[in-house]
């Protein structure tokens, strides 16, 4: 939607440090004049006497595409003039820790970039079972995204698959595993990729020591999918499994840093690797990050396919603070996005694997 507003004129004499004012659906945002005003965030400008007219276009479906490419704008150019955003609450390194055990995380979505948006779509909803929870186009930024899964997004692991215009393949890496999907019966799941020309880079095989059954599936794009027999589950899209090079290290970190819980660890000799799941409840209800430890490899490639988890907080602030405290690197530092007002942060884990956090009820908003 668009909002017009009217501020004081800026004559080329200004200083860097005064800002405009622009305000949409009642709350006010301050643009530093620096900000460049051919931001996709702002329109038309129309000049006066003593006025000028600025619309923007505040389209709060945008926000999580905005901090995914990397399109959001940096920290150190909206706060030209020391304007800093305003922050929730005062972080202080004496509890912070102990706040992070008691704030209400979830594991949002996954998100990574794909050849042919249209055709993944069709795999994921007629070999995979997703369903097609929201589609958009965004020309002006030349790109497209999808999200898919189970269930809404204000209760479910989603995807967020992103198209590119004019990039048909991405480098996965080796760095990146798998996700993990849970269906009744893999050998029917199976037969129904390949049936549809899917790739099945692994046949069932029942799992050591049990009954059950796994498989291994790939997309079109080359991201592979574990298949786990499992009864019916809240949570269908239920791993994500990336490769670090300390695994003692990233279990402390996603435990104090990240809240998370060691839900399981296995060590496999036989295949000279080690595994622990990381989540945020029992695995059979919830999402987890399955961390994969390779016997005397401490570095992976990442590629540039694969992006991010998106985890929700009631306080990115102390998220940040948390997890430089253990280690980790703030690329994105915690605020507003301008204009769209959504609070996030984005950071590096020690391995160089991204998550951004974002606010628990912004994100509600996004979703209305």
């Amino acid at each position: 939607m668009l909002r017009t507003v009217t501020a004081p004129s800026l004559s080329s004499s200004s200083s860097s440090s005064t800002c405009l004012t622009v305000s949409t659906q009642n709350k006010s945002y301050l643009i530093p004049h620096s900000l460049k005003l051919s931001s996709p965030l702002i329109g038309n400008i129309k000049k006066s006497n003593s006025n000028r007219t600025v619309t923007c276009n505040y389209n709060p479906s945008r926000r999580l595409a905005l901090f995914q490419l990397g399109a959001v704008i940096p920290q150190s150019q909206f706060l030209s003039g020391n304007l800093a955003p305003a922050r929730s609450s005062e972080v202080t390194d004496q509890n912070v820790l102990e706040w992070v055990k008691n704030d209400k995380r979830r594991m949002l979505h996954v998100v990574y970039s794909v050849g042919d948006l249209d055709k993944t779509i069709k795999f994921y909803t007629e070999c995979l079972g997703m369903k097609l929870l929201r589609k958009r186009d965004i020309p002006e930024d030349r790109y497209s995204n999808a999200f898919l899964g189970y269930g809404p997004e204000d209760t479910n692991f989603t995807v967020e698959l992103t198209y590119n215009y004019g990039v048909d393949k991405y480098d996965i890496g080796d760095g990146f595993g798998h996700f993990g999907i849970a269906v009744e019966d893999v050998s029917r799941t199976v037969d129904l990729v390949k049936a549809k020309g899917g790739k099945v880079t692994r046949e069932p095989v029942p799992v050591k020591g049990g009954s059950t059954k796994i498989a291994f599936v790939e997309d079109p794009n080359g991201y592979k999918f574990e298949l786990l027999e499992r009864g019916l589950t809240p949570e269908p899209l239920c791993q994500v499994m990336l490769r670090v090079g300390d695994l003692d290290r990233s279990i402390n970190f996603y435990k104090k840093s990240f809240g998370m819980e060691l839900l399981r660890r296995r060590d496999n000799p036989e295949y000279k690797y080690t595994v622990a799941l990381m989540g945020y409840g029992p695995e059979d209800k919830n999402a987890v990050l399955e961390l994969t430890y390779n016997y005397g490899i401490t570095e992976y490639s990442k590629g540039n396919g694969y992006a991010q988890i998106a985890i929700g907080t009631d306080d990115v602030y102390k998220s940040a603070e948390a997890v430089k405290q253990c280690g980790g690197k703030i690329i994105r530092e915690p605020g507003p996005i301008p204009v769209i007002n959504t609070k996030i942060t984005a950071c590096l884990d020690p391995d160089g694997w991204k998550s951004v956090f974002v606010d628990n009820v912004d994100f509600l908003k996004e979703l209305e």
